[in-house]
């Protein structure tokens, strides 16, 4: 009998004695009850370890971690897709010029579809994933059915119609959904990241064991650099049963730890206060250190009576030495790097200058909501840019985000992020921001299922159906509050380090996942007969456009989807130019030989053309053998 995922309903069926008995078994052996493909189960084997003096001889044991679907989430991240993203330019903004992408879909698709692309190339990625708090969802992932049954909703639905479900505690296999759902979408993030990359993963008490666990496999123990404890909310909850939870976590993996190093803190102006100029010295502000160092560390060069520039003299306190030698100290002295208080007779203190400290702090693993805010502050910014409605009940502050960027990215390079459980988009939201105070050239990349709204939702009345719609709006406005404020010279949250920032994109171009634009019988051909191959004239489908084409085949290509793209007209035919010579694409019909001798000029490294776009046969072969000769550097492929 399935377990009843709704607490409030009547099971209307007699007691189930073998999950009574389970229940029975695991209030005296919480260990010996597991999961397994059919619900909560016993393990023999252990109960029998629990009751034996001896060793009881069973599986051989090893170190790891597994779940009922383990090798189904690993078969499933290998699984070739052919999906497509389609590119929406009626909701993009600037989309022939920004280098920003949104990505409406599910996210292990997505993300199978951009390791071509963008494999090795994404520094820092952060995600906010389903915690699995029994309430919240998980994605389901089928890819069984065929092209007509996962078609609806562009492939977001399973064979019962649905695709995402909750996850209720009382599921036999609770723990087991939430890994099988992330455990793929992981291993698939790891290609992506550079080698001096890094990823930040939110999540609470529920699941932080089990993903510290199949991180340590996925992406190495070794490149285990901490787990941050955030202070998300700055008031308690009195109406708990046990403690109020006033944190979450978040885990810090490296793609190669040896090479990757967070960067370092601003000082606060807290920090800068504990310097001060209390002699007027001309290398300005400095605050008194300890002269004195155990004496476990020291050499015999370093027990000496002190003698200050008054006679006094001064001895270190048991148990401690000077840390310099007598002649080092005396130096320090005539350099005027002691300190003795302001009468000359206080113990000495070594001058530490404020110019000569590193201008930055290392980050700690306590992050308190003074520092990043908190969820009410999150929660208020989505008010500020949402009057109409609230539509996150627990969004990140864009603070939170904010000190992630700086630790994992630099304003001098390109360095491109990714959030692949986008949600409000806070971290594009955050990418933004941060260019525009330190004229920075970040990038983004939000992938984000179209989640359905509640229609009795404020959101829903204010004309959002899904999250994906609140996603770009806020970017969109977002975006035009941050030009608004540097227009202005309104610093508000910003704090601008140089004049107006150059070239801020705040724009961005969104793509959908939808099948692919080619036709089954492209890539299965044997499963036609020749009378059936006759039915298609074209193995493309009749509803794509151009630019549907372009983006797969620059997925195809390997070829990252924020390249420029420019349109031209050669020889009277539609043509794209991807990053200037990168690629040269045309899906116009009656290719020839005067096209071919035109375009060969532009000597691009790649072309691409529609297998029945050409003329005739003899022309496919003409261009061909025409491009070797004038372009020989140009390879070229057809669809």
């Amino acid at each position: 009998m399935p377990e009843n995922t709704h607490p409030d309903r009547l099971d209307m069926a007699s007691t189930d004695m073998v999950k009574h008995n389970i229940d029975a078994l695991a209030a005296l052996f919480p260990n010996c009850v597991t999961e397994t493909a059919e619900g909560k189960a016993v393990d023999f084997d252990l109960l029998k370890q629990e009751l034996n003096h001896q060793i009881i001889e069973g599986n051989k044991e090893r170190y790891r971690l597994e779940w009922p679907g383990k090798r189904e989430a690993i078969v499933t991240a290998n699984l070739p897709t052919t999906k497509t993203l389609r590119p929406v330019r009626e909701d993009s903004v600037d989309f022939d010029n920004t280098e920003n992408l949104y990505i409406e879909g599910d996210n292990l698709e997505v993300l199978k579809l951009l390791q071509e692309s963008y494999f090795g190339k994404i520094k820092m990625i952060y995600i906010d994933p389903p915690y699995n708090t029994g309430n919240d969802f998980v994605y389901k992932d089928n890819f069984t059915q065929d092209s007509d049954e996962f078609k609806e909703e562009s492939g977001l639905v399973n064979e019962l119609n649905q695709r995402l479900v909750v996850n209720p505690e009382t599921s036999g296999r609770y723990h087991s959904d939430w890994l099988t759902m992330m455990y793929p979408r992981l291993k698939l993030a790891r290609n992506l990241l550079t080698d001096d990359g890094v990823i930040f993963i939110s999540i609470d008490d529920n699941e932080v064991h089990n993903l510290r666990k199949f991180c340590d496999e996925i992406f190495g123990e070794g490149n285990f650099i901490s787990t941050i404890t955030w202070e998300k909310r700055y008031s308690p909850q009195n109406a708990v049963q046990w403690f109020s939870e006033a944190h979450d976590f978040i885990l810090v993996y490296a793609k190669m730890k040896e090479i990757w190093h967070p960067n370092l803190l601003e000082r606060s102006d807290e920090m800068n206060a504990r310097y001060r100029n209390l002699d007027n010295d001309p290398r300005g502000d400095w605050k008194p250190t300890d002269a004195t160092a155990q004496a476990g560390h020291g050499t015999a060069s370093q027990f000496y009576e002190l003698i200050a520039p008054n006679g006094q003299t001064f001895q270190p306190p048991t148990g401690r030495c000077w840390v310099y030698t007598n002649d080092r100290m005396q130096e320090m002295i005539a350099d005027n790097r002691v300190w003795f208080g302001s009468e000359g007779k206080s113990a000495p203190a070594i001058k530490r200058f404020l110019t000569e400290v590193k201008q930055g702090v290392a980050c700690q693993t306590i992050w308190k909501y003074e520092d990043v805010g908190h969820n009410q502050e999150g929660k208020k910014e989505i008010k500020t840019l949402f009057p109409e409605a609230v539509p996150f009940d627990t969004p990140k502050p864009t603070r939170l985000i904010n000190r992630i960027v700086k630790l994992s990215t630099r304003n001098d390079s390109n360095d491109i992020i990714l959030d692949f459980f986008s949600g409000s988009a806070t971290t594009a939201h955050a990418a933004m921001q941060i260019n525009a105070e330190d004229g920075g050239s970040r990038k983004f990349i939000m992938v984000q299922l179209p989640e359905s709204i509640d229609e009795k939702s404020d959101s829903y009345k204010s004309g959002f159906e899904n999250i994906c719609e609140i996603g770009k709006e806020r970017i969109r406005r977002a975006g035009k509050k941050i030009k608004e404020e540097i227009l202005n010279k309104k610093s508000g949250q910003l704090n601008f380090e140089a004049e107006e920032p150059r070239n801020l994109d705040t724009g961005f171009r969104v793509y959908r996942l939808d099948e692919s634009n080619m036709q089954d019988v492209y890539y299965r051909p044997q499963d036609y007969n020749q009378a059936q191959l006759d039915i298609f004239a074209d193995n493309i489908k009749s509803d794509r456009t151009a630019d549907d084409l372009l983006a797969q085949v620059m997925l195809d290509w390997g070829l990252p989807l924020s390249y420029k793209i420019e349109p031209l007209t050669v020889a009277g035919k539609q043509v794209f130019q991807v990053a200037q010579n990168s690629l040269i694409a045309c899906f116009d019909n009656n290719i020839d030989e005067a096209f071919a001798k035109e375009i060969a000029a532009y000597t691009p490294m790649r072309i691409v053309f529609r297998d029945k776009g050409f003329k005739d046969d003899t022309a496919k072969e003409n261009v061909r053998q025409l491009l070797k000769q004038l372009s020989p550097d140009t390879e070229m492929r057809v669809i």
